[in-house]
């Protein structure tokens, strides 16, 4: 626990001008919902991002809630502003420290802590499926040197997994200060089968797969290897929840129109609010996720939480994150998917026991957690630059 003598009176800044996706949205809130200031003896912290997540955030008296125009603006606006005019606003309002939620970031501002997000550009192979000169793989590709120096020149920094620790610091070179601190997941997601899990009288077994479609996540290797089964015989389904765009959503309704002219089997389902997501969940049998890259697999961790069979991608941190209450597949080859999911439709039994130990590791992944080590951290490495100023004086 944070000592209040050192640390009474500190405020915090969090840059989240640039969270966009729904993980950063959603450990923004789970992270300031889970956080009580008193506790560390924090007098404020204040929020920079746009206004719809700062909406969502919770209304607390400590918590001041900035919403600069610029960041309703291009993504060059809010560049500039971060360069610009974050570390001057920070300044201001007294805030001691920084934490920035994306690697991605121009802050200017020390001391700051910078948060590990994005895996994309550093995986090899993965930036590669993008056509070349698109504006993907050109914005992959910026977004790699700028993580790599913002990491670098950070105070320190937040690793969400093992693995992307390990897999950053070979570019980055290694980091003196760091912490791996992984996300959480709301309770809403924490739930046990329905009675009568897999008996006899069921017609269809139903897969979900939760995730945007793009060129790494292999939803049309997912939709063959669901045509696979139902060939041998297996009544099993798949939806697609999480929309997307470009060529990985083409790939995928290509796919879909390819195995499944009928709609017998495969249903690509648009992007659901989060908050929906236990619900449909609550309705599956078996969890695919078939992503070849991760920092986090925040999804992953939600269908473990809800006690369903989970069958996984081998590549990035899924291992890691997963151990051996899963079955594991190349997400590239859809005889390796089928043969996953095959090993649980053969035997519900095995199935069953791999969703409870799925769901036991899951425990460990609560945003109490998550904001108790993410805030310890903060004060920690305050106090510590404070020290070495003070000696430098």
């Amino acid at each position: 626990m944070a000592n209040k003598k050192n640390y009474y009176g500190i405020s915090i800044g969090i840059d989240a001008s640039r969270n966009r996706s729904g993980g950063a949205k959603a450990h923004l809130i789970g992270l300031l919902r889970s956080l009580n200031p008193a506790k560390f003896g924090i007098k404020e912290v204040h929020v920079w991002s746009y206004p719809e997540l700062i909406s969502a955030l919770p209304d607390e008296p400590w918590l001041i809630k900035h919403s600069p125009p610029e960041l309703e603006l291009g993504i060059f606006n809010q560049i500039w502003w971060q360069f610009n005019k974050l570390h001057i606003e920070a300044n201001n309002f007294g805030c001691n420290i920084i934490l920035n939620t994306g690697a991605a970031t121009f802050c200017r501002f020390k001391p700051s802590i910078t948060m590990c997000r994005d895996m994309l550009s550093f995986e090899p192979g993965e930036m590669e499926r993008y056509p070349f000169f698109s504006k993907s793989r050109l914005r992959l590709l910026l977004i790699k040197h700028l993580q790599i120096y913002a990491l670098r020149n950070s105070t320190a920094v937040i690793f969400l997994t093992h693995y992307a620790k390990n897999a950053l610091q070979t570019f980055t070179g290694s980091t003196k200060n760091f912490r791996v601190i992984p996300h959480g997941i709301s309770d809403n997601f924490r739930q046990e089968p329905a009675p009568g899990y897999w008996d006899g009288a069921r017609k269809k077994i139903k897969c979900v797969y939760i995730s945007n479609a793009d060129l790494y996540k292999h939803q049309w290797h997912v939709t063959e290897a669901i045509a696979l089964l139902r060939k041998n015989g297996h009544p099993i389904t798949i939806d697609f929840i999480g929309g997307g765009s470009g060529l990985g959503l083409k790939k995928m309704n290509d796919a879909i129109a390819r195995h499944d002219p009928n709609g017998n089997f495969a249903r690509a389902i648009k992007a659901t609010p989060h908050e929906e997501i236990p619900k449909l969940l609550a309705k599956a049998d078996i969890f695919i996720y078939a992503s070849s890259c991760e920092n986090m697999p925040n999804t992953l961790i939600e269908g473990m939480a809800s006690t369903l069979p989970i069958v996984s991608s081998n590549r990035g941190p899924m291992p890691e994150i997963l151990g051996a209450a899963g079955v594991f597949f190349d997400p590239e080859n859809p005889k390796s998917i089928a043969s996953a999911i095959e090993c649980i439709l053969k035997d519900p039994s095995y199935g069953k026991k791999l969703a409870q130990d799925a769901k036991e590791i899951s425990d460990r992944f609560s945003w109490d957690r998550c904001s108790q080590e993410t805030f310890s951290y903060i004060l920690e490495i305050f106090n510590s630059s404070r020290n070495i100023n003070k000696h430098s004086k």
